[in-house]
């Protein structure tokens, strides 16, 4: 889930497709759909239908984070962050 997190949060406000977030974090579908599920009903991600880019292809899911989802990224990178800031090593 943290992976799917900062994914999304680098993308921010911008959608991200499935396909986009199985290249970005390395998860596979049977995984990173679950997630994304799990956290559109906690409130963390929404999902929208987008029309497809080309006609015959079906439409497609774009995902992003909510505020919640935003406010829970910033919490998870502090929390990564070592006194004064840094990156811990």
């Amino acid at each position: 889930m943290l992976s799917l997190v900062a994914a999304l949060a680098a993308a921010a406000p911008q959608r991200l497709h499935g396909y986009d977030l199985m290249k970005a974090t390395g998860l596979a579908s049977g995984t990173l759909y679950p997630l994304m599920m799990r956290m559109t009903e906690q409130g963390l991600v929404e999902a929208e239908w987008q029309a497809p880019a080309q006609p015959g292809r079906p439409p497609r899911h774009a995902y992003r984070l909510t505020a919640t989802g935003l406010e829970l990224a910033r919490s998870i990178e502090d929390e990564g962050r070592a006194p004064g800031g840094a990156l811990p090593a």
